[in-house]
């Protein structure tokens, strides 16, 4: 096989007759490869000696939650007030909600508070948003904690780390009436690397910022007892984290073919997968049709960027064993197209209506998203429970 795929392994009818009767398309869940995933990521994070804020974001499930936090309550990371809301319902009470904060917002944030006397706190980046949260916290009498986001490399939002003037503003603000709980940083830019030096020296400019904001908040008399960085990438890469209180990742739990483009895994880490059924074959094309289009794929084309395009996913059967550069080349709402990678020598396998493949994703998050449940597989490749995910903001 050409690109980042393994050589395809014997097939096992065993382990593949025993998905037949799951409706398709539909989510798979490795339990083993998550388990050895997370294992690997404490492993790393315990020798740096930094605490582990696992972002959900990518699994929006209590179940993955209660095997990624250190424990029942927590900590952990969200995405969104209804991830806050589910996790805290089953007893998580120690959350960071990483985005940053909208004022309309706020009466959400504090209902989810008070109900589930949970210790959500919010980010923010802007003096206008520390004003509303403080007058919000003043009139609620609820002082809300507030990590200010700190721009670690030009990526998204947050504050330059050297502005200590608007830091200042920011963090004087907050304490009109919140609570500055420190600082948040996201390597965003490490997803566009793949060399390991260069993604060492990425994770080490963000902790680095980190430090350097949380010095800044420190030496003005302002508090900073929380210094949080965090992407797969650089949590993966990262050398030292001295001067870091908390490291924050949630894709690496599952992988996916971006995450093994930039180095952050390999294809053998990957977690999840959609299953779909043969439903056509144009011969006269090259093509095998399925029922899993970007409805249940998603349409993020991430690899498209990388080294080696993986179109919309790359295609095993259904016990997961790789076929030879067979690719997702086009999704349509309900229908997928596999074919063999162009300029590839591989003959397209012939495979008969009804059979079924997996498909890898190219993003974890944005194909997890489109479904409501995993179907986690067991050591013995058989579906040995179904778990919920969360869905919706």
């Amino acid at each position: 096989m050409s690109g980042t795929e393994p050589e395809a392994a014997p097939r096992s009818p065993e382990r593949a007759s025993s998905l037949l009767g799951l409706p398709t398309p539909c989510l798979l869940l490795d339990e083993g490869r998550l388990r050895a995933n997370l294992a690997r990521m404490r492993h790393h994070l315990d020798g740096l000696g930094v605490a582990f804020r696992p972002h959900l974001k990518t699994a929006k499930s209590i179940d993955v939650a209660r095997l990624a936090m250190t424990g029942p309550s927590g900590p952990a990371t969200v995405s969104t007030l209804r991830e806050a809301e589910s996790f805290a319902e089953a007893g998580v009470r120690d959350l960071t909600y990483a985005v940053g904060i909208a004022p309309g917002k706020l009466d959400r944030v504090g209902a989810i508070r008070r109900r589930w006397q949970a210790d959500l706190s919010v980010i923010l980046d802007s003096v206008e948003q520390a004003r509303a949260v403080a007058a919000w916290s003043r009139a609620s009498g609820d002082p809300l904690p507030v990590l200010i986001e700190v721009d670690a490399d030009g990526h998204r939002s947050g504050v330059s780390p050297g502005d200590a003037a608007h830091l200042l503003a920011i963090g004087r603000s907050v304490g009109e009436g919140a609570a500055l709980r420190g600082v948040l940083l996201h390597s965003g830019d490490s997803y566009g690397l793949n060399d390991p030096e260069a993604l060492a020296g990425a994770a080490e400019a963000e902790r680095a910022a980190a430090v350097a904001a949380a010095a800044i908040l420190r030496e003005a008399g302002l508090p900073c007892p929380v210094v949080s960085v965090g992407s797969t990438p650089s949590a993966r890469y990262a050398r030292s984290l001295t001067g870091v209180t908390e490291v924050r990742a949630g894709v690496f739990m599952f992988g996916d073919l971006f995450q093994a483009g930039v180095g952050s895994c390999t294809v053998d880490d990957i977690a999840l997968s959609v299953l779909a059924t043969v439903i056509g074959r144009r011969r006269d094309k090259g093509w095998i049709i399925t029922d899993a289009g970007w409805m249940a794929l998603s349409r993020d084309r991430g690899t498209a960027r990388q080294a080696v395009d993986q179109g919309y996913g790359v295609v095993c059967d259904g016990s997961g064993d790789f076929y030879d550069d067979l690719i997702v080349i086009e999704a349509n709402q309900e229908h997928g197209i596999l074919a063999v990678r162009a300029g590839s020598g591989a003959a397209l396998p012939d495979l008969p209506i009804g059979a079924q493949v997996r498909i890898l994703p190219n993003h974890a998050c944005a194909t997890g998203a489109q479904h409501d449940r995993y179907h986690v597989i067991g050591a013995d490749g058989r579906v040995g429970a179904v778990w919920p995910r969360i869905n919706g903001w």
